[in-house]
């Protein structure tokens, strides 16, 4: 059974999201014989490298809100993540483009290290506040990770995976996905949100069912 979670690093929900669907699988009767594939999914396509100024500020401005309206939702989805073992630190984050750390998590996959690279990336983001489209961030998670500093920066140069974020945003507008996170089975059920893990199991069996029945 193929499980494809449409997400975005720069998305605090969709942190919240891996954790539940982590003991989500931890209870599912049949987690081996599951395929857990992370898409990449923009929530600003058009960001620069790095947007300057005090995250709440402009998180505010973009979404039309006083700068307290703003600072109480961070607050909320950051206690939401501490009940997870997540302690975010949203006021310090930068904000930025995430294309290039969407690339470096396809690089991953072909190492067998996309869960492990998408994981560390959110970390980086929402909870040490780095910048992820810095090559030097990217370069130090990739080789912690255990991937060649030089794959990293030739990554970053050039244009590799491009055409693999593409492929995996274009899907999600076919599937009519316009918010992060979203989890679809076999391309025929999905749920979008941070959804408790009884909801994700839920979905999880009703997507083996759909499966046996069809076989």
């Amino acid at each position: 059974m193929d499980l494809e979670i449409w997400s975005d690093i720069a998305c605090p929900w969709c942190y919240i999201g891996k954790r539940r669907l982590e003991r989500a699988l931890a209870e599912f009767e049949h987690r081996e014989d599951v395929t857990v594939t992370w898409r990449s999914f923009e929530l600003d396509p058009e960001a620069p490298p790095e947007i300057p100024g005090p995250s709440t500020e402009v998180l505010a401005a973009k979404y039309g809100l006083p700068a307290k309206r703003a600072e109480a939702m961070n607050d909320h989805v950051s206690e939401l993540a501490a009940a997870e073992g997540l302690h975010y630190r949203l006021s310090e984050q930068r904000l930025g483009s995430t294309f290039d750390a969407h690339r470096l998590v396809h690089l991953a996959a072909e190492h067998g290290l996309q869960d492990q690279m998408k994981e560390r990336l959110l970390r980086a983001r929402l909870i040490e506040g780095k910048l992820v489209s810095d090559p030097e961030v990217l370069s130090a998670c990739g080789t912690e990770l255990g991937l060649e500093r030089d794959q990293v920066w030739e990554l970053v140069a050039g244009d590799r995976f491009t055409d693999d974020v593409r492929s995996d945003e274009r899907a999600a507008r076919e599937l009519g996905i316009g918010g992060v996170p979203t989890f679809v089975v076999d391309r025929a059920l999905g749920i979008s949100g941070a959804q408790p893990p009884e909801l994700l199991l839920r979905l999880l069996r009703q997507g083996w069912h759909k499966a046996e029945a069809r076989a």
